[in-house]
């Protein structure tokens, strides 16, 4: 299939420059997909329900023409392909956290048409916890029923599908609890004082988590 054209605004903003690369419909959610690490192609394809395969090959293209990810060739026995974000991609972890405060009213009502994925969370919870840790640093695994994430907190954060190897906090709770806590509806103090959430861990990041410290 040839390539398509570049399309782009042709204005000398920022904005623009910007959504010259990643304004196109998916493009920022296989950002959010790659903020969790390097993804083959199907495990992509599987945890963006409604992209086809046509799109979605179209803009992984794009954004690699575009600098934002890149992709490479796992070592044996694996060998898979895996997309990535590079550095540059990696900085539009603000931008998309800017965007789910901003997109955070809109989760008053689930519908019933929409998908859910637990690491979907981690974006607007990494924001909410990375500033209620107030400069301590660690790992914080989060269980919901959808499944698990980790989130590094501290400087470079981040974070990651699944379990963490290594946790310095432990974060259980409901769907609804964490999307109140995303919303700044709820801190987390209050969500474990009214058993909404259970934190477990002996870290200063716990403690200070808890609001001990």
């Amino acid at each position: 299939m040839p390539h398509r054209p570049r399309r782009a605004y042709d204005q000398f903003c920022a904005i623009a420059r910007a959504l010259d690369a990643v304004g196109d419909r998916w493009a920022l959610l296989i950002a959010r997909e790659l903020l969790a690490g390097p993804r083959r192609y199907t495990d992509l394809h599987a945890d963006l329900p409604g992209v086809s395969t046509d799109v979605l090959a179209t803009r992984l293209r794009d954004l690699e023409r575009d600098g934002v990810l890149g992709r490479r060739k796992l070592p044996p026995p694996g060998g898979a392909v895996v997309y990535e974000l590079t550095p540059h991609g990696r900085e539009l972890l603000p931008v998309l956290a800017a965007l789910a405060t901003w997109g955070a009213a809109g989760l008053a009502e689930r519908r019933p048409t929409d998908a859910v994925r637990a690491h979907w969370f981690a974006v607007p919870l990494l924001d909410r916890l990375q500033r209620l840790a107030a400069g301590h640093e660690g790992v914080v695994e989060v269980e919901l029923d959808e499944g698990a994430f980790h989130l590094r907190l501290g400087a470079g954060p981040g974070y990651g599908e699944g379990r963490a190897e290594r946790a310095d906090a432990r974060l259980s709770l409901d769907t609804e609890t964490c999307v109140a806590l995303a919303r700044d509806d709820l801190t987390v103090e209050k969500a474990i004082a009214g058993g909404r959430a259970r934190l477990a861990g002996a870290s200063p990041l716990a403690a200070r988590l808890r609001g001990d410290a």
